[in-house]
């Protein structure tokens, strides 16, 4: 009787599987879960886990995977794991997996086996921070799990997302017994989330071995805070290591051509476009962007307009890389021209965000196009309901004391919802140094005063406003305020390639090796004019 009841329940779960294979639709599941329930097997926790993982990875139907779990009197820790798995994978559902978890645990059964924590780790972040990690930090420990590389590899990645505990994840990190590529990458990208690319970068040089996701790592780390140079010396060295395990992907690619765009590096960035064609990754949106976007900073527009038109399926970032490349090199008309092309595109889904406004009002500053500049941010208001940021709120402000309407400017910062920051306060004061305007200078440089006090480039630039008037008792008396204040002003950056090697300039600079004859050539330059 046994092996009778044996074979059958094989002969139904050979049926409920073939089924499930053919299954491409909600009612067809509906069908299925309706014939087990007839035959008594719906409180099956096989069957229902069947459910549940084909709602999660097929139908990504979460919601009616959670309607499956729910009703079940006992799930056991597999459709836990299932469901906390399926939440914790999407960003928008990861309260909803940390409070499965929570359940699972006040609950006190099933337990939780170590396949799950890595999964609740990922949700803490979003939920809880760092209280959240360390909540579940102990519960592992009680668990006795910690000693388990996917689990630690998880705490070490939670905590270093919480920025106040990155001195507790390396803490573990080091504590690891047996630490793969994986808690590697985890610690590194840790420190550049940190901004600590110090540290990072002596991780990485440290790595026994490196995958292209450490690689990774650190080229995005350096290209986030601002080190592009770090960056593409970085992407240069992988290049050198290529191998059959170790080739750019698409993040490596993006990351580099956008390190590339912030340094002009125009010929590094055709090599890569060429690797990008070869490898037959010209289709890829996501890099079509980025060399759109790196064309456009470098200044190839023609290039830029060459890859835009190739895309046959422009996504609204290909068209805001396109409409600001335009605005950044004081193409107006052609920056309008985009976002005018683009109203008239047949696809519904592409509408204006935030960040095509700031490009709009950025073009209509460069051509002096106020009437059209205060009519696109009421479009964006009125029409599109889309709230101005502060740097909407700058590039108005740009547009009108760029135009001598200062009061106008005034009124726009006034009526602002949110606090005035220093671009604002800054797009003022450049325009009141061009027309001179030392009433508003002053204004607008004491407010940046209160939000920098040691930043001395505001007071400089109102100095050198008095001493264009010939005002000298003001110059004197803004250098005095900005001597008792210690304030200082950042210096000058500037990069240039040369013979494949990027060489970088900050204004006084002189640490340069060949310093001396970079000043005995300007100096011929200044003689010659």
């Amino acid at each position: 009787m046994v092996s009778v009841a044996n074979q059958l329940n094989q002969t139904l779960n050979q049926q409920v599987l073939a089924i499930l294979e053919r299954c491409n639709h909600i009612n067809h599941l509906k069908q299925l879960q309706s014939f087990l329930t007839t035959l008594g097997q719906s409180q099956t926790n096989f069957y229902a886990f069947k459910l549940v993982r084909f709602c999660t990875l097929k139908l990504s139907n979460l919601t009616y995977a959670r309607v499956i779990f729910d009703h079940l009197t006992t799930p056991n820790t597999y459709l836990y794991t299932a469901m906390i798995t399926a939440y914790a994978s999407e960003p928008v559902h990861a309260s909803s997996a940390f409070s499965l978890y929570r359940d699972m645990v006040r609950r006190g059964q099933p337990q939780p086996n170590h396949f799950i924590y890595p999964h609740v780790l990922k949700s803490c972040p979003d939920v809880l921070e760092s209280r959240g990690t360390k909540m579940v930090h102990t519960q592992i420990v009680i668990s006795g799990f910690e000693q388990y590389p996917v689990v630690e590899t998880a705490l070490v990645n939670s905590y270093s997302r919480s920025g106040n505990d990155i001195g507790i994840a390396r803490k573990l990190f080091d504590e690891m017994s047996d630490r793969n590529v994986v808690s590697w990458t985890a610690m590194i990208s840790g420190y550049t989330r940190v901004g600590d690319i110090k540290n990072a970068a002596s991780l990485f040089e440290s790595m026994p071995d490196r995958d292209v996701p450490a690689w990774n790592s650190v080229i995005a780390g350096c290209t986030q805070n601002g080190l592009f140079s770090d960056a593409i010396s970085f992407f240069r060295r992988m290049g050198m290591e290529v191998s059959d395990n170790i080739r750019p992907n698409q993040v490596t690619l993006v990351c580099a051509l956008s390190a590339i765009g912030h340094t002009g590096m125009l010929q590094l960035g055709k090599v890569i476009h060429g690797y990008v064609y070869r490898n037959g990754l010209d289709l890829d949106s996501f890099i079509l962007n980025a060399l759109i976007d790196m064309y456009g900073k470098c200044g190839s527009l023609k290039e830029a307009r060459r890859v835009f038109d190739r895309n046959s399926k422009k996504r609204l970032t290909s068209w805001n890389s396109m409409i600001n490349s335009f605005a950044l090199h004081g193409q107006s008309e052609n920056s309008i021209c985009v976002f005018e092309e683009m109203m008239r595109c047949q696809d519904h889904n592409i509408r204006p965000d935030g960040v095509t406004f700031i490009s709009l009002l950025n073009a209509c500053t460069h051509g002096g196009l106020v009437e059209q500049g205060r009519a696109y941010f009421k479009l964006m208001t009125k029409t599109y309901r889309i709230e101005p940021q502060i740097e909407h709120y700058g590039c108005l402000v740009d547009l009108l004391g760029r135009a001598g309407r200062f009061e106008e400017a005034l009124e726009v910062v006034k009526g602002m919802k949110i606090e005035p920051d220093e671009v604002v306060w800054g797009s003022l004061l450049n325009g009141c140094k061009i027309y001179g305007r030392t009433d508003f200078a002053e204004f607008a440089v004491k407010k940046l005063i209160e939000i920098d006090p040691n930043n001395g480039g505001y007071g400089i630039m109102l100095a050198n406003i008095y001493g264009e008037l010939g005002k000298w008792d003001e110059v004197r008396k803004v250098r005095k305020m900005l001597k008792d204040r210690n304030a200082y002003k950042t210096p000058g950056c500037s990069w240039i390639e040369v013979d494949k090697q990027v060489h970088q300039f900050h204004s006084l600079d002189k640490t340069h090796p060949r310093t001396e004859e970079i000043y005995d050539a300007l100096e011929s330059m200044v003689a010659l004019h």
